[in-house]
């Protein structure tokens, strides 16, 4: 009898042990008013308590059942709408649109399916990446802080200032591709380079006059795309009955399988995970009330869905342009950003406006807002990671001039032709595939641990299908570097450099699997568990 009394006991230490640490975790998340400034405060946070938007009954003073989850109001509907089409401006960067096109003009209409797929995988991953943000009061970059050795979250940051980094670059030539195409030529790609990085100086200027103004900016540049983009769907008249096929039956050719693999990995980007689950804290929501937080994670999944469908519809009106306009002809294969608006000219020229312009003022929109959501993804990053307590002007300086410096030396490198921008363009899909499971693990870590996320945790199975889903973006975008690596790495020096970075790299994704609670590797140790009990061993 005596070991089972010690077993016991222990088991009691350990739901001690394992209650102190929630409690300790709780109070990181709902720290006690302090009569500091904001200035003084020791933590970073994504926004401070008077930037942030009212939402109805949520700070009134009456008895109110903050249990329960109050009644739909479209009201408050339209106060939540905001934070996800921030979000989705990286479902629409200029990489997206380059994804799109060759897809059109190599595999026509036949990946119309996985586009759309692909897009409802990325609205499952933000939704996980908005839960995060309400429940806990903290985004997901805090959260990295918080759970993981310092060292560790140090190279976490690392890994995602480089992929914010890539997208930046993608997206900052893009909107130099997209002036030069506007002023006629006469501003080669480094001006508009230096152009589109003054968007750091807009962007603070718009956030100075609150959340709302910021996002109505971001509306009327989601528009502009979508404008232009259907503007060019309706006068090309692409083929309806081919179009409802190509979403509806799922092919698969070898000849298209690197464009199929280029849709999925274009939809998830590592920095946009950190992102959504900061905006989401504009709103101001006590993660200690669960009819608040609940009611808060209702409105933002029909705000988040409503944002990717818009999304998808401007992926696939390009798509579905370059299908129809170049899919079995001489230039198929060699169309990219650079060439496409010119391509487009020469083919559907003229009208009552010329569709090179059209087609520039969707990119140019693209670009922008691209930019300035990477500028603020760059901002919850470094502050979220390295804890700054910098003010907002000099954070954003700082996380602009990380990307706008190494994007005008490409610009000067890149620009002598068009095929140098189209490679470069292929190894800045490869560095955001290789940054992806360091966004992913840790978001599903957190979202799996009741100790962060309390009785909003994902049940476990739901938890399964989102590692399931990970795993499958992880693979289809591990497909993608490999392709590229044994297609580029030549020399026997740089192919020993690529397998030791590749060593080091597998080695820190098993340590983030193992290190998260609820992971696969529970899963096995579980089943092995039992099967040994079941044995007597």
């Amino acid at each position: 009898m005596s070991a089972p009394s010690r077993e016991y006991g222990t088991n009691e230490e350990n739901k001690d042990e394992e209650a102190n640490r929630l409690l300790s975790f709780q109070s990181s998340l709902s720290p006690t008013p302090s009569p500091l400034s904001d200035a003084e405060n020791d933590e970073e946070v994504a926004y401070e308590s008077g930037d942030k938007i009212l939402i109805g009954d949520f700070d009134s003073t009456d008895a109110v059942d903050y249990s329960a989850t109050p009644p739909f109001s479209w009201k408050k509907l339209w106060l939540f709408t905001g934070p996800g089409f921030l979000m989705s401006i990286a479902f629409l960067d200029p990489g997206n649109l380059e994804g799109d096109l060759q897809s059109g003009a190599i595999a026509g209409y036949s990946l119309l399916w996985l586009l759309m797929w692909a897009t409802a995988i990325g609205l499952f991953i933000q939704l996980l990446s908005a839960r995060v943000g309400v429940a806990t009061g903290l985004h997901l970059a805090e959260l990295c802080r918080e759970e993981y050795p310092y060292w560790a979250g140090l190279l976490l940051w690392f890994m995602a200032e480089l992929a914010l980094i890539g997208a930046d670059i993608q997206e900052v030539i893009g909107s130099a591709i997209a002036i030069n195409i506007l002023s006629h030529g006469r501003l080669p790609l480094w001006a508009g380079v230096l152009i589109t990085a003054a968007d750091c100086f807009v962007f603070l200027f718009l956030e100075n006059y609150g959340v709302r103004k910021l996002e109505a900016v971001f509306a009327v540049l989601i528009s502009s795309m979508a404008l232009s983009f259907a503007w060019m769907f309706a006068d090309m008249k692409p083929s309806g009955k081919e179009l409802v096929i190509g979403l509806l039956v799922p092919k698969l050719s070898s000849r298209t399988i690197r464009q199929a693999v280029g849709v999925v990995g274009c939809v998830i980007m590592p920095h946009n995970v950190f992102l959504h689950s900061a905006l989401v804290q504009s709103r101001k929501i006590d993660p200690n009330k669960k009819g608040q937080v609940q009611e808060a994670l209702n409105y933002y999944s029909i705000e988040c869905s409503a944002a990717l469908l818009v999304s998808f519809m401007i992926n696939l009106f390009a798509t579905t342009v370059f299908a129809k306009g170049f899919y079995g002809t001489k230039q198929a294969d060699s169309i990219g950003l650079v060439n496409a608006g010119q391509f487009l000219q020469e083919k559907y020229g003229g009208g009552l406006f010329p569709i090179l312009y059209i087609w520039g003022i969707g990119l140019l929109a693209a670009g922008q807002s691209s930019t300035i959501t990477g500028t603020y993804a760059g901002q919850f990053i470094m502050g979220g990671f390295l804890n700054l307590r910098l003010k907002k002007w000099l954070r954003a300086l700082i996380t602009r001039s990380c990307a706008i410096v190494p994007t005008i030396i490409v610009a000067l490198v890149f620009n002598r032709s068009e095929g140098s921008l189209d490679v470069l363009n292929e190894w800045l899909n490869v560095l955001q595939s290789i940054q992806i499971p360091f966004a992913l693990i840790p978001l599903l870590t957190m979202v799996s641990k009741e100790r962060v996320m309390g009785v909003f945790k994902i049940g476990s199975t739901l938890e399964r299908v989102a590692w399931m889903v990970a795993a499958l973006v992880m693979v289809i975008n591990g497909y993608l570097m490999l392709e590229f690596f044994f297609s580029e790495v030549n020399g026997l020096l740089f192919g020993f450099a690529v397998c030791f970075g590749t060593a080091v790299y597998v080695a820190f994704i098993l340590y983030l699997v193992s290190h998260g609670g609820g992971l696969p590797i529970t899963w096995f140790n579980l089943i092995f568990s039992r099967r040994y009990a079941y044995t007597g061993n």
